[in-house]
């Protein structure tokens, strides 16, 4: 009898691991479409539907640096049915950045798994007459406050690399932030904004059609996208060193058998070699880590981007 109830128990459980997903998910993006993470959670997006049978369906929610979409997850339903795609801001950063916070990324949203890394690059509009980093930085050490950088929100890579730069060579740029990427390029085009640090893909094009100029790879290395491009590196500023990072997040409390699943199923799709070829033409390195790893990746991050933080000064209202 013993047995037979254990059994009765444990059918429930099987059964879920079964049938999900049994109906369509949600996959909230924090950005705009056509921005590097709706690209990249677009890429998760069709892999996971084609592997497990169900619509997974993008929805773009941006602002806020991300949270108004990531707040709209952690206070979904932890049922497997709602999932986060967004960026190092909302796993990371902005509960250090903002004043307040909608939701607590560490206890309302689980690590899934850190889907993709991307170095940036720093260019200048070609009005300047910038041609070198060294160049760039004496021209902003002798206009303080008056140059001014694009970013993609608050919180973001673009935003907090530049702000490491500004506290490290003790410089002065004023912030625009934007609600993603392209209206950011649109602006920088334009002339509107005269600096930004950006993934080397979504600016190379400009760059070699000199509407913009390339300064600096924030990796160790050059980027084989742009070789000419030197690394902070070489420079003489590691530290500089920056990667913009997407990750897969759900409800904390979420059932297990789906995380699971869903973190088998990414590991699996983004690693194919299909996508990995399709994102790296992005600029994207392909990481699909387990949630252990993207765990720790998540803590390192904030402890590095705190200290940032705190020492520039840098607060979003």
């Amino acid at each position: 009898m013993k047995k037979l109830f254990a059994a009765l128990l444990a059918v429930p459980l099987i059964a879920f691991a079964q049938v999900y997903p049994s109906k369509p998910v949600r996959v909230v993006v924090t950005f705009p479409p056509g921005s590097t993470p709706d690209i990249v959670g677009r890429a998760l997006a069709s892999r996971l539907q084609e592997a497990m049978g169900q619509p997974f369906v993008v929805e773009n929610r941006a602002g806020a640096g991300g949270n108004i979409g990531a707040d709209a997850v952690a206070k979904a339903a932890a049922d497997g049915y709602t999932l986060l795609v967004s960026t190092n801001g909302v796993f990371s950063i902005n509960k250090s950045l903002y004043k307040s916070m909608p939701f607590d990324p560490d206890k309302d949203l689980v690590p899934v798994s850190l889907l993709a890394t991307a170095p940036q690059m720093l260019v200048v509009h070609p009005s300047l007459g910038i041609d070198s980093f060294k160049q760039f930085l004496e021209h902003v050490r002798r206009n303080p406050g008056k140059l001014s950088y694009g970013s993609v929100g608050a919180g973001s890579a673009s935003h907090l690399t530049m702000e490491l730069l500004k506290n490290d060579a003790r410089v002065f740029v004023v912030h625009i932030p934007y609600k993603g990427f392209p209206p950011a390029v649109t602006d920088m085009l334009g002339g509107n904004i005269h600096t930004m640090f950006a993934i080397v893909p979504g600016v190379l094009p400009h760059v070699k059609a000199g509407k913009m100029t390339g300064l600096a790879v924030t990796a160790l290395k050059r980027s084989e996208l742009a070789p000419e491009v030197p690394s902070v590196a070489e420079l003489g500023y590691p530290q500089l060193e920056s990667l913009a990072w997407i990750g897969l997040g759900a409800p904390a409390g979420t059932p297990q058998e789906a995380l699971d699943r869903l973190g088998a199923e990414t590991v699996r799709g983004m690693r194919a070699p299909e996508v990995r070829n399709l994102l790296g033409k992005q600029g994207f390195d392909m990481v699909a880590s387990s949630p252990q790893e993207f765990s720790r990746w998540i803590r390192a991050e904030a402890e590095k981007w705190a200290r940032v933080i705190k020492a520039s000064g840098a607060a979003v209202d």
